[in-house]
């Protein structure tokens, strides 16, 4: 199924990646801000809940996308991050205000355990930025932009 050229596909999939690029790096900066208690809990978790199902539905279409064009290594590589984010985004307790709730983020150093995962999700994110940059040169190399049908009929 190809309804966008490949080069077309992997400069959508770096812009989404990019975009969730920058959220996690807004969800550091918001963490830390909380750790130096220049936040307040509910604060700093109302802002960081507003953008958990943005990241998450972003991160599921591109995964989607990667299953409908058939870039199976790439899909299944980037599948356990969407079942991950899907199950934490799923089983957060009754009552809780979301993935980052404000009467439990200091309690069982939950703090340090989310921030410890938005870096490991920064990572994440920054290697395949650089793969899907990688597949984006590779499908804009493909072919040969040059036609070589009338090499010998070379007029001076």
């Amino acid at each position: 199924m190809s309804l966008i050229s490949e080069p077309l596909f992997f400069t959508l999939a770096l812009l989404d990646t990019g975009i969730i690029l920058f959220v996690l790096v807004y969800f550091v900066i918001i963490l830390s801000d909380l750790e130096c208690d220049y936040l307040n809990a509910r604060q700093c978790c109302s802002r960081l809940n507003k953008w958990v199902i943005p990241k998450t539905v972003a991160h599921s279409v591109l995964n989607l996308c990667l299953l409908l064009y058939g870039h199976w290594i790439l899909f299944l590589m980037n599948l356990p991050l969407t079942i991950w984010l899907w199950y934490e985004y799923l089983t957060v307790p009754k009552g809780n205000t979301g993935v980052f709730d404000p009467t439990e983020i200091h309690n069982c150093r939950l703090l340090r355990r989310h921030t410890r995962d938005t870096m490991i999700y920064l990572g994440y994110y920054l290697v395949f930025f650089f793969i899907y940059l990688y597949c984006m040169i590779i499908s804009l190399l493909k072919g040969d932009p040059i036609d070589r049908s009338d090499d010998d009929n070379v007029e001076f």
